[in-house]
């Protein structure tokens, strides 16, 4: 097997994790030796052992004597300070693997190069970049939340084929979604750690911001301290809540939830108005709509996004809707 087969087996257990670990990254480990892969593992859960942990306890006790002669292929570099487990870094040099192949550097503060260095400075060989694109695609919200300090942004609404998101005021709801959308729409709620809804949207809809149709975690619910008012709304039925204060400027809330509540991805679901702050402000980073072939001709417009600047990263059908998926 090659390199880059064993980094991709890496890259394909680290996915393993997705909707499990946050605020962890996902990452994946492959230990190969004569030829062979001897131990692999992920991490499996927020709080958990990390991947090179659970690669190193994969491998037999037979194959224990070729850790000395072995390659970890991981998708992330090992930690080096003690967290919910202790460094990665200490376990490879303590097992006594002689080479290291990381996929791409950690940016969180902690690590950032210095778990490389640890393996350097113990006579680790370490290679650093192997398919580093596709690892910091599978990891793009933890390495933008850590980058830019604030969380990873997508915005999500639906919509009818002449732009319309919702009936005016008063009148029955429009219902744009359909079954089957509705329940990937809750699968991709589990992969984030927040959804943020604006006071209109809790007041007219009342939504239970949920993944009740997928299985997966419950994301934290947030919106504007405003909404508290309607304090029969499913979202505060017990569980946690974040709180936007009325006139907090939007980059003082997002720094703020990445710094205090350790939000590392952001959902935002509308409503108009709360999306195009969004917008006009430039803070997301990717914009998911859903195009219904029905006309309503009067309604609540779509948010106004101009989608030509914008790198659509995916475009499909869904049961007559059309899914797409941009971003910045």
């Amino acid at each position: 097997m090659t390199d880059i087969q064993l980094m991709r087996r890496a890259l394909q257990l680290a996915k393993c994790g997705e909707g499990r670990v946050s605020p962890n990254p996902m990452v994946g480990a492959v230990i190969a030796a004569r030829g062979r892969i001897i131990g692999e593992g992920y991490h499996r859960h927020w709080g958990g052992p990390h991947a090179e942990v659970n690669a190193v306890n994969s491998v037999r006790d037979d194959d224990r004597p070729l850790l000395s002669e072995a390659t970890m292929y991981v998708t992330l570099e090992p930690c080096s300070h003690y967290g919910k487990t202790p460094p990665c870094s200490e376990l490879i040099i303590r097992e006594g693997i002689p080479r290291v192949f990381v996929s791409t550097l950690d940016p969180f503060d902690k690590v950032s190069g210095r778990g490389v260095a640890m393996l350097r400075k113990a006579g680790v060989e370490v290679s650093v970049g192997l398919l580093g694109e596709e690892s910091r695609a599978l990891n793009r919200r933890f390495i933008t939340a850590h980058t830019l300090r604030r969380p990873y942004i997508t915005l999500k609404w639906a919509q009818s084929a002449d732009g319309f998101m919702a009936n005016l005021p008063g009148r029955d709801r429009l219902i744009i979604s359909t079954p089957l959308t509705t329940v990937m729409m809750h699968a991709e709620r589990a992969r984030y750690d927040a959804i943020f809804v604006g006071a209109n949207t809790v007041r007219e809809d009342n939504p239970m911001l949920n993944c009740r149709l997928a299985p997966g975690r419950l994301p934290v619910a947030s919106t504007f301290r405003s909404a508290t008012r309607y304090e029969k709304a499913h979202i505060f039925d017990g569980r946690r809540i974040m709180l936007r204060n009325d006139g907090e400027p939007l980059s003082d809330f997002l720094h703020r939830i990445y710094d205090e509540e350790k939000i590392t991805s952001l959902m935002v679901e509308g409503g108009a108005a709360t999306l195009q702050e969004y917008i006009d402000e430039g803070l997301y980073d990717e914009a998911r709509i859903e195009v219904s072939p029905i006309q309503v001709r009067e309604g609540v417009k779509s948010p106004d996004i101009n989608l030509s600047g914008l790198r659509e990263i995916s475009n499909f059908n869904c049961k007559g809707n059309k899914i797409r998926i941009f971003q910045q």
